[in-house]
């Protein structure tokens, strides 16, 4: 009878170390209250709106879980990007002159009129933009279309 549970246990142990070992690798997440800079978790995206490419920073983990199902075509329904429209250059959207505030960007299917525009064209009327242009400085190109992760500048 010993030598039956003491089988019993050796294969018990050794099914639980098979199953734990089996266990696909898990990426380090910070634990609730953690604190990680924005920087250390931003991952980069590139968008299209059919003629140019445009280059967005993502830091909430949501939106960057969000992101990588749109690409991957586990969300359809959110093809589209818009943000709100920040007037400085960031070094990571060459060659325009703006670039979107990291917090407000957002997937949608359906958008306003008012926030449609080209990558192109709101580069050309910057000084516009928060006015007669994408009032509130919300910017959703109608046309736009996640292509790629980008790895980190």
């Amino acid at each position: 009878m010993r030598r039956i549970l003491t089988r019993a246990g050796s294969v018990a142990a050794v099914s639980m170390l098979a199953l734990a070992l089996g266990q696909p690798a898990q990426a380090a997440q910070p634990a609730e209250g953690d604190t990680v800079s924005a920087a250390a978790r931003a991952t980069y995206f590139e968008f299209t709106d059919g003629t140019d490419t445009f280059v967005i920073k993502l830091t909430d983990p949501a939106k960057i879980r969000q992101a990588r199902n749109i690409l991957s075509g586990a969300d359809t329904e959110h093809r589209g990007v818009m943000g709100t429209v920040v007037k400085t250059p960031a070094s990571y959207n060459k060659p325009w002159t703006y670039h979107l505030d990291p917090n407000s960007v957002q997937f949608f299917g359906m958008a306003m009129e008012v926030c449609d525009a080209s990558i192109a064209y709101v580069d050309e009327h910057l000084d516009e933009v928060g006015g007669a242009l994408l009032p509130r400085s919300t910017w959703c190109p109608w046309q736009s279309k996640l292509t790629r992760e980008l790895p980190r500048p």
